[in-house]
Formats: structure tokens, C-alpha cells, sequence
């Protein structure tokens, strides 16, 4: 049966998604984006207020998910679906749209030392597709976790840890997690790619699978969501004094135990709100449903062009350049993922279909 509520929440911060890549373009923290355009400091508090925990919360809905689909489908018609819809994308996107964002970014910065007269063009095009792989991340992250989640189904073969997920239907225990969601910000970190964060969010992925999936466990957290929820923003008040004007992406924050509470209780508050006041369709989410997987793979590479287009033919100040940006990204967005998703190659590689 689908949970209204997981598919409303996935496409809200989604939706989030977006708005977070609007400043992350130009946020004043040294945080390396494709363009080199700095805008408002002040702005950067949306990026703060966001970075710790949408992407988490993505991936322990995606366990909770990955729970369902398994029940319904079973395990080779559920890994054939994850197949064409996570991996496939994930590589072919780098190669169709991935480009985009490395020649923007060659733009601005000198790639290539001096010498890109003397380098190849396909050598150039495979170094573009490298340098924008973008949200592209989070797909190789995805089935990563998925993959970890098969072997240990197969080693757990009478699912056991899913019984014992099922008792953590309350809120004190839910709470206490905070310390294996803080252990694992300490563990699997890939260096120099530090958005790779493997033990951070294979444990939210692997908690959405066997914790979270348990109705019992979502009831406690819609009877206490005004208290998560009013932890939650309490300690996000404290996170973006303490770290504010410090690089929110770097590994000092992210390992920090602030930064993880601020993750782990917003995640706890929103599935706890959603499930309490989101748990319904509307024409809105019956429409997003649909689309907010090929917003998510378009949405980069369509705003940095618009970003590009915009820095080198006009003359825009902040903050209007954010309002500009964010209007033509919601416009042009839709007919975008409208026109590529009736190209037959391009919507079976791009976007799974």
C-alpha cells in the first residue's frame, strides 16, 4: 500500500532540492560551485538551514521505500527496477547532461592549466562530464545502499533485525539513535569528495529499511511531532550560530555532534509531521509524483546554463538574481522534462521510463 505521506515528503524536499541550488551557486563560504558569482552572505542561511539533513531524510525515505517495494515485488523484479531507474541513470546522465556543467565551469576556472588549446576534444568532453556530475551523486549513492541492504537481507535471512527495528517504537529510543547516526558521520568518508558520505547515509537508508518501515514507529512520531519538531528547529538555531560564516559542507561540520542532532531530529520531525498533516493526495503531489525524478536529474545542468546565460549577457544585481533565477528555473524546468521525456532513448536512459 503507498504511504501518501513518503511520497508527498520525497517530492517536498525534492522541491527543496532545487530552491538549496539557487544559493548554493553562489554562496559566499568558498564552497566550490560551477560559476564563479558570489552573492549575499546573508542569503547563505538558506543553505545552512538545509544542507545537514534534506539529503539524509531523502535516503531513509528511500529504506522505507525499498522495504515496500521488496515486499510487493520481490527481489529480482525489485533490483531489475533499481537497475534502470537509479543505476542506468546515474551513468548515462553523467555522459548526456553531465557535460553541461563541466563546460560552465571551465568558464570560469582555467581546467586545464593553460593547455586546453593543446588537449583533444574528446578529452574535454570527458573531463566536462567528470567535473558536473552534480546530483548525479546521489543516484550512485542510492544503489550503493541498496546493494549493502541485499547482502544483508541474505545473511539475515529470517529478518530479524527488521523484528527488532520494530521496537523502537519509542520515543526515547528513536532519540538515543542520534548517537549511531553521530558514529556514523565518522566513518566511510570519501576524501576529497566528501558529498560521498558512505556510513552516514547507508545508516539512514538501512533505518528507513528496518525502523522506520514499522507502522507502530511512525505513530509515535505523529503523536510527538510538535515537540521533534520544536527540538528540531531549536537545535538548527544553534547549529547555524555556532558554524555560521564556516563552510556548513566541510568535514569539521559534518562530524561535528551538533550538526548531527540538527539532522537526525529535523528527519525524525518531518516524517512524524508529514504522516500527522501530509498524509493525503492532492492534484499538486499527484503531479509531482509523476515528475520529481526527472526534476531532480534536470534541474542542475537547465539553472547553471540559465545562470551562465544570465552572469555573461546582463547585468543583474543581488538579490534579484536570485528571484530571476528561481522564476525561470520553475518555468522552464517542466518543459524540459515535458520535451526530453517523449525522445524514446533519451527517457529510458536519463530518467528510467
Amino acid at each position: 500500500m503507498r504511504r501518501a505521506y513518503i511520497d508527498n515528503l520525497r517530492c517536498g524536499i525534492i522541491i527543496l532540492v532545487i530552491i538549496y541550488h539557487v544559493f548554493y551557486l553562489f554562496n559566499s563560504l568558498g564552497i566550490i560551485s560551477n560559476v564563479a558569482i558570489t552573492g549575499m552572505p546573508q542569503m547563505d542561511i538558506v543553505e545552512y538551514a538545509l544542507y545537514p539533513w534534506f539529503m539524509a531524510c531523502l535516503f531513509l525515505i528511500a529504506g522505507v521505500s525499498a522495504r515496500h517495494g521488496l515486499e510487493a515485488k520481490g527481489v529480482r523484479a525489485f533490483m531489475r527496477g533499481r537497475v534502470r531507474k537509479i543505476l542506468i541513470p546515474s551513468i548515462a546522465g553523467i555522459f548526456l547532461i553531465g557535460w553541461i556543467g563541466g563546460w560552465v565551469t571551465a568558464q570560469y576556472a582555467d581546467m586545464f592549466a593553460g593547455n586546453g588549446d593543446l588537449i583533444p576534444g574528446v578529452v574535454k568532453y570527458f573531463v566536462y562530464c567528470f567535473a558536473g556530475i552534480g546530483p548525479f551523486w546521489f543516484l550512485h549513492e542510492l544503489f550503493f545502499c541498496t546493494l549493502i541492504l541485499l547482502l544483508v537481507r541474505r545473511l539475515d535471512r529470517k529478518d530479524r533485525l527488521w523484528t527488532l527495528g520494530g521496537r523502537a517504537d519509542k520515543l526515547w529510543v528513536l532519540c538515543l539513535l542520534f548517537f549511531a547516526v553521530w558514529g556514523s558521520s565518522l566513518i566511510g568518508n570519501m576524501p576529497l569528495i566528501e558529498v560521498y558520505r558512505n556510513g552516514f547515509y547507508l545508516l539512514f537508508f538501512l533505518l528507513g529499511y528496518y525502523v522506520f518501515s514499522h507502522d507502530e514507529v511512525q505513530a509515535v512520531l505523529e503523536r510527538f511531532w510538535l515537540p521533534l519538531l520544536s527540538a528540531a528547529v531549536l537545535i538548527g538555531g544553534v547549529y547555524v550560530v555556532r558554524f555560521w560564516g564556516e563552510s556548513y559542507a566541510s568535514m569539521e561540520s559534518l562530524k561535528n555532534a551538533l550538526t548531527n542532532a540538527y539532522a537526525w531530529f529535523m528527519t525524525l520531525a518531518l516524517l512524524g509531521t508529514a504522516g500527522r498533516w501530509w498524509n493525503r493526495e492532492t492534484g499538486f503531489t499527484r503531479f509531482m509524483r509523476g515528475r520529481s525524478f526527472a526534476y531532480y536529474v534536470l534541474h542542475m545542468p537547465l539553472m547553471i546554463i540559465i545562470t551562465y546565460v544570465m552572469d555573461k549577457n546582463f547585468e543583474i544585481k543581488f538579490p534579484l538574481f536570485y528571484f530571476i533565477l528561481a522564476a525561470l528555473e520553475a518555468v522552464l524546468l517542466p518543459v524540459c522534462c515535458r520535451v526530453l521525456c517523449r525522445l524514446p532513448v533519451v527517457k529510458r536512459l536519463l530518467f528510467g521510463l
